[in-house]
């Protein structure tokens, strides 16, 4: 409509009034015309309803949807909470059998015969023939003391011998003169026994004279030292000069050399008592040392101690070894290789597996996807294995480097096996 027609006309409104009052006084149907005009508006307002439900069915839709989609995502984030609260562990399966096949323990080596040599009369060192490194036979002069007090007491002893067997010729003499007086009855029988007597004593004298002569003999030969076996001098503790007393003169005597035989060594190993069982005299040994480990001596178990020591628990084993080339030094820290007999029952695991609790060694085994701690024995520490001689088999999984919370009956992951020893 145009802003024309919204001009009212006075004339128009009057007369349209006067014809609405003879038609109110008249009649009553035009008030449906009236109920007509206003009731065209109602349309719009009935669309606006449907329009306002729409509305509120698509709020509602979302909010639905909404809520779903946070059910899912909280439903979601709890599945992966927990399957992040599962532990995922790896695992490895033990290696039947031990490789105690090849036991290999250190031990010290010893020379086959070894001892200090000491002085076994007073005097000077006279001279030295030997220096330490010096290989020398049995009975060959090492050095030589000056004993003038021994020399000298000899000589008196001598005398003094001498002088006994001077006595004794004439207690002698005196003695069958007597018995031949007695015979014809020129003496008495006291008598001759008496001088019989003196006789006696006179060959007794005579005897600890030639023993005590004998002693200082004994120890004028100890002015030359010599070596009781053949061997190396592993060391010399005098020089020309030095003062030397008698080995069993003082309460702690000074060595003048050290001797000893190396071209056949021992060597003492401490065997644990769990392969003492294992150990046969007779049976072969190989010694490695550090120094060289390419080179290999074979050696052979001599004997044993057929006793377990209390302090350590081990068995003391004698190895011998042929050293005629002179590759091993006495005293030198070597490890010997047992070649043993495999367990039947034994396996070998990697360190990292084990797990050290109060109520002993313990390791993690996985049943399903719970796990088992299970109590092991250790046969010997390989250092980045160790042999199991009790606990598991060889068809168990058992898990790497578990956490200490790890407890019996918690649920595990397995993720893709390992190689065994890997950490």
């Amino acid at each position: 409509m145009s802003s024309n027609s919204k001009i009212r006309d006075p004339e128009r409104d009057m007369t349209t009034q006067e014809q609405v009052a003879d038609d109110t006084q008249t009649d009553v149907v035009p008030a449906h015309a009236d109920a007509g005009h206003h009731a065209a508006p109602i349309e719009p307002r009935g669309g606006g309803r449907t329009f306002g439900i729409l509305l509120a069915l698509v709020l509602l839709f979302a909010i639905g949807y909404g809520l779903h989609i946070r059910s899912s995502s909280e439903k979601q984030l709890a599945r992966a909470t927990g399957e992040a609260a599962i532990l995922s562990v790896h695992v490895v399966s033990p290696t039947l059998g031990s490789s105690a096949q090849d036991l290999v323990l250190p031990g010290n080596v010893q020379a086959f015969i070894e001892t200090p040599i000491y002085s076994r009369t007073n005097g000077y060192l006279k001279k030295w023939y030997f220096d330490i490194g010096a290989h020398v036979r049995k009975g060959q002069l090492l050095a030589e003391i000056e004993t003038p007090e021994v020399d000298q007491q000899l000589q008196q002893s001598r005398a003094e011998l001498e002088r006994m067997q001077a006595n004794m010729e004439l207690a002698g003499v005196t003695s069958n003169r007597w018995q031949s007086l007695l015979s014809k009855h020129a003496v008495s029988q006291q008598e001759a026994d008496q001088a019989r007597s003196n006789y006696i004593a006179a060959q007794a004298a005579v005897g600890a004279s030639k023993a005590n002569v004998g002693r200082l003999v004994q120890l004028q030969s100890y002015e030359r030292i010599v070596a009781p076996f053949d061997g190396v001098i592993t060391a010399r503790n005098t020089d020309i000069g030095d003062l030397i007393d008698a080995g069993s003169g003082t309460s702690n005597p000074r060595e003048l050399f050290h001797l000893a035989s190396v071209g056949k060594l021992r060597v003492y190993v401490a065997v644990p008592e769990v392969y003492a069982d294992s150990i046969r005299d007779g049976d072969s040994a190989t010694l490695t040392q550090d120094s060289n480990p390419v080179e290999k001596a074979p050696g052979t178990i001599v004997r044993n101690a057929k006793a377990i020591d209390r302090a350590t628990r081990t068995l003391n084993v004698e190895v011998d070894i042929d050293n005629t080339k002179g590759t091993l030094l006495p005293g030198a820290y070597v490890f010997v290789h047992f070649h043993l007999p495999s367990g039947a029952h034994t396996v070998t695991i990697p360190s990292n597996t084990l797990l050290f609790r109060a109520e002993g060694l313990r390791v993690g085994v996985v049943h399903g996807d719970r796990v088992q701690l299970t109590p092991v024995t250790i046969g010997h520490d390989y250092g980045n294995s160790v042999e199991i001689t009790s606990g598991l088999n060889a068809s168990d999984q058992i898990i790497l480097d578990p956490p200490d919370s790890l407890t019996s009956g918690i649920k595990v992951h397995v993720e893709t096996q390992r190689v065994q020893g890997q950490s």
